[in-house]
């Protein structure tokens, strides 16, 4: 009896497994198979997020280290001149201990665009420049002056060996056509402003001739007859306004003509 009821309690379990609903075991597989599936699909997307985070890493470096060597490649370019300079990157001066000398530069803007430009030295109290600075046109050009306090030798020194350590620069600043030169435009866009050149003081024996001396000469002269041509008066050239005198002369040469015409006339009448 213990054995048949042992049997009947197992068929009873194996029968209620059978008459369990197909489709209650594939919920339950499909269950499992859901879940598995979700999170291998989050695994993914998560996978994707962090591609995705490292190739915006990837792309933002690269764009950093681009710049930064555009940066660099741009700083070790030659700066494009705006001016060309006469002599280059040289002061002539003549070596008169003592005395107020001068030398000349210049400068032409080589550039599509008006350009200003402006001297500076190391020596402001004993060196000046005329004009300190201006605006040129594309293609025009000017003879710049530069003054100079020579000081005596020292150590007893032969003149022309005696080195000056002043220098000269010129910097250069592209602008408007329509603008006014101050000074301070250089401070406000300092961001643009150009070095053109560093120039180095070079004296020269009065005494002795020389290429680089005759051409400091010319120079001085040139730069004298344009300062000339500035300081005078505009020629007017608007319609001539005739003088007090040239009418009045006139008025009398037509007076005398219709006088004489009268006599003539009273003449043929008699």
């Amino acid at each position: 009896m213990g054995v048949d009821e042992e049997k009947s309690e197992g068929e009873g379990k194996v029968w209620s497994l059978c008459r369990m609903p197909f489709w209650q075991t594939s919920s339950s597989n499909g269950n499992g198979s859901s879940s598995s599936s979700s999170s291998s699909s989050s695994m993914g997307n998560n996978n994707v997020y962090q591609q995705s985070q490292t190739s915006q890493l990837g792309e933002r470096s690269t764009a950093t280290s681009s710049n930064a060597v555009s940066s660099m490649a741009k700083s070790l370019l030659p700066t494009r001149r705006r001016l060309r300079l006469d002599p280059p990157n040289k002061l002539y001066f003549p070596y008169e201990p003592g005395k107020q000398v001068r030398s000349a530069i210049g400068i032409k803007n080589t550039s599509k665009s008006h350009v200003a430009f402006k001297f500076q030295t190391t020596a402001p109290k004993s060196c000046y420049m005329r004009p300190p600075g201006g605006i040129l046109a594309p293609g025009e050009s000017l003879i710049a002056t530069v003054f100079k306090f020579v000081e005596p030798p020292e150590n007893n020194e032969k003149p022309i060996e005696q080195k000056s350590r002043v220098k000269f620069k010129i910097m250069s600043l592209k602008v408007k056509g329509e603008t006014d030169y101050v000074p301070e435009l250089f401070d406000e866009q300092k961001d643009q402003v150009a070095v053109e050149q560093i120039l180095h003081v070079v004296f020269l024996d009065p005494e002795r001739p020389c290429p680089a001396l005759e051409k400091l000469k010319r120079q001085l002269a040139e730069a004298e007859t344009a300062l000339e041509a500035r300081k005078r008066p505009p020629e007017e050239t608007g319609p001539r306004i005739v003088g007090e005198g040239l009418v009045i002369d006139e008025w009398k040469e037509r007076r005398e003509r219709y006088l004489a015409r009268q006599q003539v006339e009273g003449v043929d009448s008699a």
